[in-house]
């Protein structure tokens, strides 16, 4: 392993604390590193390896595609991406659907379909965008710009203008908006932001108010969706019916993808011209996405329960380090004790060959793939209990 630390050292752009670990391979639910060592799973590389490692139904269909068709440019149809698109369309109950290729682009074409449906029946001066203080958006200049976390903010301005935050839960704040704005974006578990789920009565107020003022209700669901909250998409189970809503991590079980959904009355919004993209919705990712919700299918239905019965062995263990957990289905935050840093326990718990991630400034963030057995969740806690329990400071 020390030869390919060497090797990203001398070549590779320091922009991300990388943990002392080279995975080579993964199987199911479990990683293996160049020595070969086992690891348990718990973060699916941030929420995208929703099926596990190498699982054997997405790996016939993607390689069954390469042979076929990787790419061809959106000015073609292909056969996976109209079978997608009814796929998703279906499932979300929403009208249309953009292929994109991440999540910070699928955020950015829903900004631009707030923006537009408004300059067509407001014209110029309703172009703002109201985000929640603590939220994640992407780390383009304008989803920065989106983005509620002034961490974020450091350093690469100025940002795209048209933008304002108000607290996650406030409803006076929001509907105290002035004339200019044209939609509400919001994600209903922020993620990066700590695993922080939304009040559905909150959630259920904004949508009414969209209605209202005529603002689009844009869904930020790029790690929520496809699954993660045990629905399909996190909206689902908050009664309300977005205009926009966004999707990428999981969708494709480890290729890049990602893209937006748009019900009713954004739906004639966007025409030829007004958005592209080169990669977004290649014949490739199309077939690694319907392998992924066919895998994903019948695992649905059970991971709300699999999510909540993780979470009560967690509060059983009474680790004096863990004050509590939250968040919905598979998208757990672990919330440490005061002191307690989570890039720390990440590494000790790595070390001890579980992977995690963290959350905020007091959490440690637990996504494991979505067909996570029980055999791998008692695995995993056991090092949870183990390493958060039996190591002093």
């Amino acid at each position: 392993m020390q030869q390919i630390f060497e090797t990203y050292a001398a070549h590779v752009l320091p922009t991300y604390g990388r943990f002392p670990v080279a995975f080579v391979r993964g199987v199911g639910c479990r990683l293996y590193d160049a020595a070969d060592r086992a690891y348990i799973d718990f973060a699916s590389g941030i929420g995208v390896n929703a099926v596990g490692h190498a699982h054997p139904v997405w790996v016939e269909a993607v390689a069954r595609q390469a042979a076929t068709l990787t790419h061809v440019s959106n000015l073609y149809y292909s056969e996976p991406g109209g079978r997608l698109a009814a796929r998703l369309t279906a499932l979300s109950g929403l009208r249309g659907v953009f292929f994109a290729n991440s999540g910070a682009e699928a955020n950015e074409g829903a900004i631009k379909v707030a923006r537009k449906y408004s300059h067509d029946r407001y014209g110029p001066d309703r172009s703002t965008v109201v985000t929640l203080s603590g939220s994640f958006h992407g780390r383009t200049v304008t989803t920065l710009a989106a983005t509620g976390q002034t961490a974020f903010h450091r350093h690469f301005g100025p940002f795209t203008a048209g933008f304002r935050h108000v607290p996650p839960g406030d409803f006076e704040a929001l509907a105290a908006q002035p004339d200019d704005v044209c939609a509400v974006l919001l994600e209903p578990v922020q993620g990066e932001g700590g695993v922080w789920p939304l009040d559905g009565g909150y959630v259920r107020q904004v949508a009414a108010l969209c209605r209202e003022r005529d603002w689009l209700l844009l869904c930020d669901e790029v790690q929520t969706g496809i699954g993660r909250t045990g629905d399909w998409f996190a909206f689902q189970s908050l009664g309300v019916e977005p205009d926009v809503v966004t999707f990428a991590k999981g969708i494709a079980g480890g290729l890049p993808f990602g893209g937006f959904l748009t019900g009713a009355r954004a739906a004639d919004t966007l025409g030829p011209g007004d958005h592209a993209t080169t990669f977004g919705g290649t014949p490739l990712c199309c077939a690694a996405a319907l392998a992924t919700l066919d895998i994903l299918t019948p695992v649905l239905p059970g991971i709300k329960a699999k999510g909540a019965a993780l979470r009560q062995t967690i509060a059983e263990m009474g680790l004096p380090r863990v004050t509590g957990t939250r968040g919905a289905g598979l998208m757990i935050g672990v919330a440490l004790a005061s002191g307690e840093a989570p890039r720390d326990w990440a590494e000790r718990l790595l070390r001890a060959g579980l992977v995690v991630l963290t959350a905020g400034q007091d959490a440690l963030r637990l996504l494991p793939p979505l067909v996570i057995g029980d055999d791998d969740i008692a695995a995993g806690l056991s090092i949870f209990h183990t390493t958060l329990g039996g190591v002093s400071k």
